[in-house]
């Protein structure tokens, strides 16, 4: 399986992803679906702005929406891979039921 590269995300990106949680409500693992971001992130984001020391990234290069858009689609295509392994490799007898 691919590693995915880690994200860097600019501050306006992690406010918006804890107004979600915060003032709209959602859940954590929620948003996290939403924005195809781990739930330990959002909710260490959250943590942050509690505390009012949510911030950049510490001068490292934030990320495109591009490339945010290619790591997403990495992880999806890295999940329906495994999907396809498990039910390619199951046992002959076993009939799938949908």
């Amino acid at each position: 399986m691919e590693r995915v590269p880690k994200g860097v995300y600019t501050k306006e990106f992690k406010e918006e992803a804890v107004k979600l949680v915060t003032e709209a409500g959602l859940s954590v693992p929620e948003v996290g679906r939403r924005l195809s971001l781990g739930k330990s992130t959002i909710e260490y984001w959250v943590r942050q702005a509690r505390k009012g020391s949510l911030s950049d990234n510490h001068g490292k290069t934030s990320v495109t929406a591009e490339e945010m858009e290619v790591n997403r689609l990495r992880r999806e295509n890295a999940e329906l891979k495994m999907e396809r392994d498990i039910l390619k490799n199951r046992p002959k007898g076993i009939r799938l039921s949908l």
